[in-house]
């Protein structure tokens, strides 16, 4: 069953490594951190991270995130190829337990970016079967097109489009988030929309109180970080 949930999203400037001597984003970084820290709070016996990638599968628990395809440089002495790591979403989800201290074993659930709603509802409502206690961490980036200097350039649209999924987290009625139009996430480059449908199928029919930590936009990606209590199934 899931115990809690955290959402959370995946770019590599949450990495302190990869950041220099400053922090980048303080207030996103210490946000999500707190998000994990609940989770491990709940007691779980694994915690599934959940992240988009090229295929779905389910990687090695042991894998890290290969910080030398984001700076070549880093741990070059180490001989391995760059790019052998886990996802980018995966990887940063993995970092971000690490640095909690975590020692509960992880799960580490890719689902492609192309799989359709229901397949990602499914794959959360598998984890939700379990009968161990599972906490839940989705790695989910939303909108990337929120300015003139964002990745993506600006599109008007994204601003409904990130809010509709803040007001569906906000309010626990995860539902609507299976409704996402796959094809308008893909135009406004939203890369967290199977994680945001996998953690809606997890929690399906249950009550969700929701803590909001974290909403903004600052490089043009739309960012939300929350941490979900799920009660008795209705």
């Amino acid at each position: 069953m899931i115990v809690a949930a955290a959402l959370c999203p995946a770019p590599p400037l949450l990495v302190r490594e990869l950041t220099g001597a400053q922090q980048v984003a303080p207030d996103l970084v210490g946000a999500c951190l707190e998000s994990v820290a609940e989770l491990m709070a709940a007691n779980p016996d694994v915690i599934a991270v959940v992240g988009t990638a090229p295929r779905t599968e389910v990687w090695n628990g042991e894998t890290t995130l290969d910080l030398a395809r984001y700076a070549p440089g880093l741990y070059s002495a180490s001989g391995r190829p760059a790019g052998h790591g886990l996802p980018q979403a995966l990887g940063v989800g993995r970092w971000l337990l690490a640095t909690v201290g975590c020692q509960v074993s992880p799960l580490l659930q890719a689902v492609a970016e192309d799989e359709p709603a229901a397949r990602c509802a499914e794959i959360g409502a598998a984890l939700a079967r379990s009968d161990r206690r599972v906490a839940l961490l989705a790695m989910a980036d939303g909108s990337a097109r929120r300015g003139l200097k964002a990745p993506g350039y600006l599109d008007e649209r994204s601003v409904e489009f990130d809010a509709a999924v803040e007001r569906a987290v906000r309010t626990g009625e995860l539902g609507p988030l299976l409704s996402i139009d796959e094809s308008v996430a893909r135009e406004l480059m939203a890369t967290g929309r199977p994680a945001w449908q996998v953690l809606a199928g997890a929690l399906g029919g249950r009550p969700v109180a929701t803590q909001v930590r974290y909403c903004d936009d600052p490089f043009g990606v739309a960012y939300l970080v929350a941490s979900l209590r799920a009660g008795q199934e209705s």
